[in-house]
């Protein structure tokens, strides 16, 4: 009797989903005043003036009615930005969204158990698989902890998104479809699908009611690499999925009218669980620069990845392996945080299955042997080639500063991200002399299905301690009281934005009541100060922290000229991952890497050399 009374009062997974508040709209006069702070550093005293002029109106005039319409909305929703947000950010988006959106990052499992080492392929797969099945089926039985911040409980909602989760391409908009059930809401999808060598397979991952064991995995894996590396290739139909979303719309519409059976076969990858790509590459990789998987994994071969998956595991031919996840249903937290279960259980078990390697008499996988024509074939080969064009021009490094890393920035009384934000300034700023508009990610978790908020990193304070670093007539005393400065205001920023306070979201969502009412585009929005802050998606700088334990992401710049700057804040390292298009004459992506690590180092001399 005691262990139900104990297993009843244990918190599940979704459980305060319906007591969380609501996400806030802030009051119009704080929003923006914070925009005419944040595009300061933009602008000189005159262009400032006609910003300010600019706002003024807004604020007494249309802004006015925008708002008290934006609040109408708040009122029948619980998280008035979701819709909106989903469609803007992600949906409605034209180009290649596996290309720009995506995101990746490489398994850190080469610092522990699994070197890269040829032939590993199929084993650490089916480890690695059956820990990730373990995670679906713990929320299945919403037996993931929540998580908190502070006292706070966090939105659980993107966790549903983690499995038998797809986006679908539609000729103007997007949909995403998700089949995630937990075992109270009934029945699941749990079939896999794995990708090889242009060909798609599926096996279910449960038999008789049971899991399938590693070594099941490993016969299954087995049986379909064999198939595949002693038989011609596939079509390798999933490279459309990288195709800019209205023509791949238009082909899935053409392959569906080809043969009905199509359809099942598209639906039955919607559906599944996650896909599991078997890539022929070796991408080098050491726990010091793990650029090549990193490029591999979120860049690579397009016929071994469905694009469109809220998530892909995909393993390397040399045993290293790489995440690959659409962006539109999830964050990247949700998905570290999945990841580091993973990790986890793999460091228990030594990378090794330690339970029973008897294989019971499960069905062969199937083959999705998908009806296709000359037009597909041509298509598929046209994009592939647009693909492989577009995904050279990328300049990709991931690298670890391995001097110090959150131990010694927590004793010096600094905050670890915000040390490492504001080395991104004064690196920009060295490197391209002048301000770099950074949008840097908060989460707003705290909310009804909460999702992010743009921390403007680039600060009026940020700037003075820049130019003050590069001022050699400055003292050292005087660099570290606007860095305290430049700390003061970043930390405080990161705090609004959590507790829904921040404008980003808040200035878009006027903009969306304006065109739902058929209103012409605020003066506010096409003022150059927009733009050159990196209001409308136009951040030089495009950045996360992915947390503070060994997985990293990445992310393609959002602009042709900037940059995307991903890092992870070890113990003893700072991991950065910076991706630059190399056919923009003036940024490098080695380079401003290379410059952040050089400013971490001047940062903590400051912090010495001032109190000297």
């Amino acid at each position: 009797m005691e262990k139900q009374v104990l297993e009843s009062s244990e918190e599940r997974t979704f459980q305060y989903q319906d007591s969380l508040p609501s996400l806030p709209v802030p009051p119009l006069d704080e929003s923006l005043s914070k925009y005419l702070d944040a595009v300061k550093p933009f602008l000189n005293q005159e262009e400032y003036q006609r910003t300010e002029d600019i706002v003024k109106k807004f604020e007494n005039g249309i802004g006015k009615e925008l708002h008290q319409k934006l609040l109408e909305r708040a009122k029948t929703r619980r998280n008035w930005l979701e819709d909106w947000w989903l469609n803007v950010a992600y949906l409605d988006l034209r180009i290649s969204t596996q290309i720009h959106c995506n995101m990746g990052g490489p398994g850190p499992y080469i610092e522990h158990c699994w070197p890269p080492k040829e032939g590993s392929q199929i084993e650490r797969a089916c480890v690695n698989i059956w820990h990730t099945l373990k995670y679906w089926d713990l929320l299945r039985t919403e037996k993931v902890t929540i998580e908190r911040s502070g006292n706070a409980v966090l939105d659980m909602n993107q966790f549903r998104m983690l499995f038998c989760t797809c986006k679908i391409p539609g000729v103007t908009r997007d949909s995403i479809s998700n089949h995630f059930k937990t075992e109270t809401e009934g029945e699941c999808p749990s079939h896999l699908v794995v990708l090889c060598r242009g060909r798609v397979f599926a096996f279910d991952a449960i038999h008789e009611g049971n899991m399938v064991t590693p070594p099941e995995i490993f016969r299954q894996l087995t049986y379909i690499q064999k198939r595949c590396h002693s038989e011609p290739d596939g079509p390798g139909l999933a490279a459309l999925t990288s195709n800019e979303r209205t023509k791949w719309a238009e082909l899935r519409e053409y392959l569906i009218d080809l043969d009905p059976k199509n359809l099942t076969l598209l639906e039955k990858i919607q559906r599944s669980l996650f896909v599991v790509c078997l890539d022929d590459s070796s991408p080098h990789a050491t726990p010091e620069d793990y650029t090549e998987v990193t490029r591999l994994g979120l860049a690579g071969d397009p016929t071994v990845r469905w694009g469109d998956k809220s998530y892909s595991s995909i393993f390397f031919s040399n045993g290293t392996c790489s995440a690959f996840c659409d962006h539109s249903p999830l964050d990247a937290m949700a998905l570290i945080t999945m990841l580091s279960y993973v990790e986890k259980k793999i460091i228990e078990n030594e990378g090794k299955w330690k339970g029973s390697d008897k294989v019971r008499d499960i069905p062969w996988p199937e083959e999705l042997v998908f009806t296709v024509d000359q037009k597909i074939i041509n298509e598929i080969g046209c994009t592939k080639e647009l693909y492989y064009k577009k995904v050279s021009d990328l300049q990709l490094v991931n690298y670890a500063f391995t001097a110090f890393g959150k131990a010694l920035i927590r004793k010096k009384k600094l905050h670890p991200d915000t040390f490492v934000q504001l080395a991104l300034q004064l690196a920009y700023y060295k490197c391209h002399g002048r301000p770099g508009c950074c949008y840097e990610t908060a989460m707003t978790r705290r909310f009804y299905h909460g999702r992010t908020e743009t921390i403007r990193s680039c600060t009026v304070e940020a700037m003075e301690w820049c130019k003050s670093m590069l001022d050699p007539s400055d003292s050292n005393y005087q660099r570290l009281q606007l860095m305290h400065k430049a700390f003061a205001k970043h930390n405080k920023m990161r705090k609004e934005c959590e507790n829904g306070k921040g404008f980003d979201r808040h200035l878009l969502g006027l903009l969306l009541v304006a065109q739902e009412q058929g209103l012409p585009v605020p003066e506010l929005y096409v003022d150059n100060a927009f733009t050159a802050s990196g209001g409308g998606g136009n951040f030089i700088l495009s950045t996360s922290l992915t947390g503070y334990g060994r997985l990293t992401g990445s992310v393609v710049p959002m602009v042709q000229h900037g940059y995307g700057f991903f890092y992870a804040i070890r113990d003893d390292r700072i991991v950065a991952t910076c991706s630059s298009w190399k056919s923009c004459p003036e940024t490098n992506a080695e380079v401003l890497c290379r410059t952040v690590f050089q400013c971490f180092q001047d940062m903590l001399q400051l912090t010495v050399a001032a109190q000297l």
